[in-house]
């Protein structure tokens, strides 16, 4: 990797975001342990099938962690969080009183040079995206950042669960299909719900790559996330 030069992005306190912080911490309290588990198991599955040779891992804004799986981070020697909420920090370590957590600094999601710099300072270890990309401000703000992205870590082995869509209204029924995979987001929706519903595009679709499939994470009794997630290997 080449010399780092300039000054890498820094995270900032993330306590009030609408997307997360406060908010989230108050529907995880209410919700993880009835809405929120049919997501969270098939998350578990996903997450033991995928097994990078690395003994390092990073999490990028894991928040407090209500969907990761101890079995998962005990896996690993080496578990680096980058997290903005400080309140998710702290409860971070003390949900997972096992796992020697180290906390960084870098800000690898809101500018272009973002993924260079998570590259290069984690070179070795293996990357999982907690269900942020979906609300990465580069992606909106950055023309072909997720190009970029998936360039900087090509070396990598690196996994993502995102929004792709969201909506208020309830999805068809028997549509939820954790294998199935889309290339056309009109396609997607339109099996999860029926027009005229408004339904939210991330703009995240295919953001890896490599599709594993989608599953809806009903995240409030009026709230419905439809997640992808994928995995990279080099």
């Amino acid at each position: 990797m080449p010399a780092e030069t300039g000054t890498p992005p820094r995270l900032r306190t993330h306590l009030t975001d609408a997307s997360g912080g406060l908010g989230y911490h108050l529907r995880a309290m209410r919700y993880r342990r009835t809405l929120w588990q049919p997501f969270i198991t098939e998350l578990t599955r996903w997450l033991e099938q995928w097994r990078p040779p690395s003994r390092q891992l990073v999490l990028i804004g894991p928040s407090a962690g209500y969907t990761l799986p101890e079995d998962f981070l005990s896996r690993f020697e080496r578990v680096s969080v980058l997290e903005p909420d400080p309140l998710a920090r702290w409860l971070l370590k003390r949900r997972f009183t096992r796992q020697q957590l180290e906390f960084g600094n870098l800000d690898c999601l809101a500018s272009p040079d973002g993924p260079d710099w998570l590259a290069r300072r984690h070179a070795t270890a293996c990357l999982l995206f907690c269900n942020v990309l979906g609300q990465a401000p580069a992606i909106s703000q950055h023309a072909g950042w997720a190009e970029t992205l998936r360039h900087a870590l090509r070396h990598h082995h690196w996994a993502s669960w995102h929004d792709v869509l969201s909506a208020t209204s309830p999805p068809l029924p028997q549509s939820n299909d954790p294998t199935a995979t889309a290339e056309d987001v009109g396609q997607l929706a339109s099996r999860f719900w029926r027009w005229p519903t408004k339904v939210l595009d991330h703009d995240s679709l295919g953001l890896v790559g490599h599709q594993d499939g989608f599953l809806l994470w009903q995240l409030t009794p009026r709230q419905w996330q439809l997640v992808e997630w994928g995995t990279h290997q080099p």
